[in-house]
């Protein structure tokens, strides 16, 4: 379940919609291991981070935005909201995550005026984030976020929707 999660949004992501407003465009799925006493884990270690980018054109990420520490610091601010503290040493959990960006995937959209489909260029992203039992070596939670990916927006924008996704994944994080 969380493996095929992963793979399909690391390979492809392929959720789009035309967005209205600044996140609705954003699509969120998680999904956990329902043996995990999720309360338990008090502390968190990196695992690693993992991107695949098809931008050869450089035109997602604004000059001065560093996508990189800005989702570690969203993802670092979520677990210690949940009380969790990062360890060197003898963590309790992992945590990985990955961002796919493909800035030349296509999609079938009906034109308005004619009704007719047409396949046009629709940049899609996505972000993964894992959590992993250091014990067993297992997934016990994964989020995944995938949303059209929008050109030319100022970095406060790319903050305010990646912040948007990673509070919304982090959300339906179990807390028992």
């Amino acid at each position: 379940m969380i493996r095929n999660s992963l793979y399909s949004c690391l390979l492809l992501v392929l959720v789009a919609g035309c967005a209205t407003s600044m996140t609705s465009d954003i699509s969120i799925d998680t999904e956990h291991d329902p043996k995990v006493a999720f309360g338990a884990y008090k502390t968190y270690a990196w695992l690693g981070t993992a991107a695949i980018l098809n931008d050869p054109e450089g035109r997602w990420e604004p000059p001065t935005f560093d996508a990189d520490a800005e989702i570690t610091y969203l993802i670092n601010r979520q677990l210690r909201a949940r009380g969790m503290v990062e360890a060197q040493v003898d963590p309790d959990v992992l945590v990985f995550y990955g961002a796919g960006i493909d800035m030349e995937s296509f999609e079938i959209k009906v034109d308005p005026e004619t009704d007719m489909e047409q396949m046009i260029n629709v940049p899609m992203g996505g972000l993964s984030v894992i959590l992993i039992d250091p014990q067993s070596e297992l997934a016990i939670w994964a989020g995944v976020a995938t949303a059209e990916v929008n050109q030319d927006l100022d970095p406060d924008t790319v903050r305010k929707r990646l912040a948007y996704a990673v509070e919304k994944m982090f959300a339906r994080l179990p807390r028992q």
